[in-house]
């Protein structure tokens, strides 16, 4: 693969990229090339593909992280990696990352952090938040993460716990959830209790289902190498050798999460995932987890990452949802 950057007026830039497999070109650019007309709209820039040609025209800037992004995402196709819109918004902020660590570099080597399981494969951050994240992961015992919905918080936790679980560093997965749900009671609810409280669960059993085969999944829940249960569960016990994670924090109260944190046994990982901003517990009932965050800030061997609305990798369109509540939060409204 080579390019030829040619000088243009004022800011204006142009480059073109040559890649050496038509087929994986085609793979970079997408269906239709959807890939090349995201890249567009984030960047503000002009792609036109012709072969395995790509020129980008636009603002000097816009086109070196054009060129970047395409670079990366070449490289990726060719190690067999699928591309998709969010790999494209991922490649995006990584260019930025790399731009400012490596200014002068053709080749700049990927920066951002990435997990590994059997039935997924490497999964790469898509900003910096979740680099941030990943790293704090592999660094800290006892991990925060906060931030609105659709920023990646469960989903990496459990992959991370997955990877831990496959390499051997953790001989278990204990994944909880506190059963707190606006307007209803697990009393109300039809079923035994494993029925009342799987509907809360189910979006952790949906992650661990990126992650692991069926049949690995099955296995390890039968045999209690894999324990999703919700959060009252967890009272009593020493959790020892495992990947802990309690995801809806915010839905805890001050003594559930106290009791949650003492449960932290030797050998053992802790990931404590929320969104303050969908705390559903009653009126004047303060949430364990924007409490344990500022206690425990500063203390040794406990990390936290906060994600913000422009962190959302869900679907473009969640993000500008995000975006709009959050706005909205700030501005007074007339009554």
């Amino acid at each position: 693969m080579n390019d030829q950057a040619n000088a243009g007026q004022g800011n204006e830039g142009e480059v073109t990229l040559a890649f050496e497999n038509n087929k994986l070109a085609s793979l970079v650019y997408g269906h239709y090339d959807q890939n090349l007309a995201h890249l567009e709209r984030r960047l503000g820039v002009q792609a036109t593909a012709n072969g395995n040609h790509v020129v980008l025209r636009g603002a000097r800037e816009g086109v070196e992280q054009g060129r970047r992004v395409l670079e990366n995402l070449y490289r990726r196709v060719g190690q067999g990696h699928t591309i998709s819109l969010g790999e494209v918004d991922g490649a995006i902020q990584e260019s930025v990352l790399q731009g400012s660590l490596f200014p002068r570099a053709k080749e700049a080597p990927a920066a951002f952090e990435q997990i590994a399981t059997r039935k997924r494969g490497p999964v790469r951050a898509r900003n910096a938040a979740q680099d941030a994240y990943l790293r704090a992961l592999r660094r800290d015992e006892l991990v925060f993460a906060e931030g609105p919905a659709g920023t990646g918080k469960t989903w990496l936790a459990v992959g991370h716990a997955v990877q831990l679980l496959e390499q051997g560093h953790v001989e278990r997965l204990v994944l909880s959830r506190p059963a707190v749900e606006a307007g209803e009671r697990l009393g109300f609810l039809p079923g035994d209790m494993r029925e009342k409280v799987d509907p809360y669960l189910r979006p952790i059993y949906d992650a661990l289902g990126d992650f692991m085969d069926v049949r690995a999944l099955a296995r390890g829940m039968e045999t209690g190498q894999i324990e999703v249960a919700p959060l009252a569960f967890m009272r009593g016990r020493t959790l020892t050798k495992a990947a802990i994670l309690l995801d809806e924090a915010q839905n805890c109260t001050t003594m559930q999460m106290k009791m949650f944190l003492t449960r932290l046994g030797e050998g053992s990982r802790m990931i404590v995932t929320g969104d303050p901003t969908q705390i559903d517990l009653p009126p004047g009932q303060k949430s364990g987890l924007v409490e344990a965050v500022a206690i425990l800030d500063g203390v040794e061997g406990i990390g936290h990452v906060a994600f913000s609305d422009a962190d959302v990798v869900r679907h473009d369109l969640v993000r500008r949802i995000v975006t709009a509540y959050e706005k909205a939060s700030r501005t007074p409204r007339a009554s």
